[in-house]
């Protein structure tokens, strides 16, 4: 500190007391098998495709491939478009029925999150367009923090929520709401199931090999 009133320093040597520090929260498996199997758990439809960055967040896809649509993009030499502003253009009215058909459905996005904050920052975004899920450890469902906080927050966006337990495995603790209603087809919801198409063709061809 400087000493001098209404001025203070903390230098690089300060040290918060001993207890202030959270301990720290560990996951029971990977996070790809913890999402894939709240995936299972859940019932979604679709393959839980390799964790993702959309949006700025690291989250799972859970989705399915439309082999009619597929063909369809193949004959035309139509692949996966993943570019975000070109994607943009094809929910314009001048651009109607001149678009490549979807050939992904998209019906679900799950994260694996060690704190629920994280996890519902992370697919909460996605809420009104399919169903959302976060995967906690069970250690975490069992704070105050998360009873009080968490799951008013989770029904209020229709996030499920499923816990980890290292010995129990998976269990959903929070199920979705069934009769959520999700908003139409738009600019986002459109480059998301492009980014899905891609990953699904990815992950068909890495298993081929």
């Amino acid at each position: 500190m400087t000493g001098i009133p209404g001025r203070t320093v903390v230098t690089e040597q300060f040290e918060a007391p001993h207890g202030t520090k959270a301990p720290s929260v560990e996951l029971p498996a990977p996070p790809t098998e913890l999402a894939t199997a709240g995936v299972e758990r859940l019932g979604w439809c679709g393959v839980a495709l390799p964790t993702t960055t959309v949006l700025g967040r690291d989250v799972v896809l859970v989705a399915e491939l439309l082999a009619d649509a597929h063909a369809e993009r193949i004959c035309l030499g139509l692949g996966p478009e993943t570019d975000r502003a070109t994607v943009a253009t094809w929910v314009w009215p001048e651009f109607a029925g001149r678009v490549p058909s979807v050939a992904a459905r998209v019906s679900g996005v799950i994260t694996v999150a060690r704190h629920w904050r994280t996890g519902m920052a992370c697919v909460a975004p996605f809420a009104r367009y399919c169903d959302t899920a976060i995967v906690l450890p069970s250690s975490v469902i069992l704070s105050h923090d998360y009873v009080a906080n968490c799951l008013p927050r989770a029904r209020a966006y229709g996030i499920a929520v499923v816990s980890a337990d290292p010995d129990d495995g998976v269990d959903i603790d929070l199920p979705a709401q069934p009769d959520r209603l999700t908003g139409g087809e738009d600019a986002i919801s459109r480059w998301v199931s492009e980014i899905a198409y891609d990953r699904i063709l990815a992950a068909s061809e890495a298993a081929s090999e």
